[in-house]
């Protein structure tokens, strides 16, 4: 095999950590939206008719 890697720059490490951190907090934020929406109209959820 062949263990030749390739070294990031300081500048693309910075980069992909920001991008990280940037996805992470998309996720968060999406979590306690879905979060928030279930717990208004999850009490609601059996009043409707079948």
């Amino acid at each position: 095999m062949n263990d030749e890697r390739i070294e990031l720059t300081e500048k693309q490490k910075k980069a992909r950590r920001s991008r990280s951190i940037a996805i992470g907090l998309a996720l968060g934020a999406l979590v306690v939206v879905f979060y928030v929406v279930t717990f208004i109209k999850g009490a609601a959820v059996m009043n409707r008719p079948m």
